[in-house]
């Protein structure tokens, strides 16, 4: 048998008055937390991009695709030159099963300037993408480039 874990177990609701905001904390997982915690930041700035990639990233996670593709399209507003944002808008595209707008950010991603291909080649995201033969145009053209 396993020694007993010494890490702490997180706290529930039980130990805080019903209906307060500790015990409402104290219920909720982290994700669901940042998701509210990063709708409640962007009200006021609106174009906060470490935020608006955290809060695609969260939104993801949740399979809130469509919410998702509302914030990384706010993100490649806010920073179009930001190869990052494109390539992230570019997976959300291919987890919608949107190919053609999935291919045309992913090669404006490339053009600006991202280089990462191994990992795009293993980014799961892009799954719906891999076999297309524009994928692996992109790949063999920018390579080149190298």
């Amino acid at each position: 048998m396993p020694p007993p874990s010494k890490r702490p177990s997180p706290p529930t609701g039980e130990g805080f008055p019903p209906g307060s905001v500790l015990a409402f904390l104290a219920d909720r997982n982290q994700v669901d937390f940042e998701v509210d915690f990063f709708s409640r930041v962007l009200s006021s700035a609106p174009d906060f991009h470490e935020v608006l990639r955290a809060q695609a990233s969260n939104l993801t996670t949740k399979g809130r695709l469509h919410d998702g593709l509302t914030i990384d399209k706010r993100l490649v507003a806010a920073r179009p030159a930001d190869p990052t944002a494109h390539y992230n808008l570019a997976c959300r595209y291919a987890l919608l099963k949107q190919p053609d707008l999935a291919l045309v950010t992913l090669r404006t991603a490339v053009e600006l300037g991202y280089r990462d291909f191994r990992y795009m080649e293993e980014d799961r995201d892009l799954d719906s993408i891999r076999k297309d033969p524009r994928f692996r145009q992109i790949l063999k053209e920018y390579r080149r480039m190298m």
